[in-house]
């Protein structure tokens, strides 16, 4: 294919891994973001409203964007069919959706990260539907 390039990134589990240790995952689960516990069932998830804005000179979209971390029971994403225990995902914009079938109760904790906060405004709803 003429004028086609592609690129391919190997991403290693070990190497390539951020590190997030114990009291980093209980802060964020305990004090950050904002929780939900799901029972068995199936739920479809995502972003009903909102973004995170910059606040900056320039003129700059909002963001609908956030981090689900997901524990603490046995789930299957939909999106790749695999029964897992715990799993980290994204919401990118309002067409975004996660369709879970909870197995046995687990919890979803939905966050933002940046690396500076100072300059953030606004907020998101995610709706999470048992279905």
């Amino acid at each position: 294919m003429e004028g086609c390039t592609i690129t391919d990134l190997k991403v290693h589990s070990k190497h390539n891994c951020y590190l997030i240790s114990p009291a980093e995952m209980e802060r964020i689960q305990d004090q950050i973001s904002v929780r939900v516990d799901l029972e068995q069932g199936t739920y479809i998830i995502r972003i009903r409203e909102g973004s995170f804005d910059y606040l900056r000179g320039d003129v700059h979209r909002g963001e609908p964007l956030v981090m689900l971390w997901i524990y603490g029971g046995k789930f299957v994403n939909k999106k790749n069919n695999l029964e897992v225990e715990a799993t980290w995902t994204t919401l990118n914009g309002y067409d975004d959706t996660l369709t879970l079938e909870v197995l046995e109760s687990a919890k979803l904790c939905a966050f933002f990260f940046d690396t500076y906060v100072e300059d953030n405004e606004g907020e998101m709803i995610v709706s999470v539907v048992k279905i």
